[in-house]
């Protein structure tokens, strides 16, 4: 996995470099780039917890909003998180996390696939705890 820029360089980088600093702290996601790409150019951190704090509030802002447009997105952005035992990820960090979830006998892999459809079945829209 490529490493992370100094946390001092964050907000004179490009929108490309913010954008792919978000790739390695969450997963891919073209909405997270809209939502949070412009305030990691505006905001001085001063370590990547304190960026990441930063995400965590303007999702939690999506979260708490009354229109229906920010809780699709904030689904949209969850969304970019696979399921368990997922095959098909995008980043790096989630192919070491199901790499280790895959390390099980035979049929894991059906089992996990059916554990995430029953949890999505009992809890409709709430995909991730």
């Amino acid at each position: 996995m490529p490493p992370l820029p100094p946390i001092e360089t964050v907000p004179s980088s490009n929108a490309e470099e913010r954008a792919r600093i978000l790739d390695l702290l969450f997963e891919p996601c073209t909405q997270l780039h809209t939502l949070a790409v412009e305030s990691l150019g505006e905001n001085k951190f001063r370590d990547y917890a304190e960026l990441t704090g930063d995400v965590a509030r303007q999702l939690q802002a999506l979260h708490n909003s009354n229109l229906e447009s920010d809780q699709k997105w904030l689904v949209d952005i969850l969304a970019a998180h696979p399921r368990l035992g997922e095959k098909k990820v995008d980043s790096e960090q989630s192919r070491k996390e199901q790499a280790q979830l895959n390390q099980g006998g035979t049929g894991e892999g059906e089992k996990l696939a059916e554990l995430n459809s029953t949890y999505e079945q009992k809890f409709p829209g709430l995909r991730y705890v």
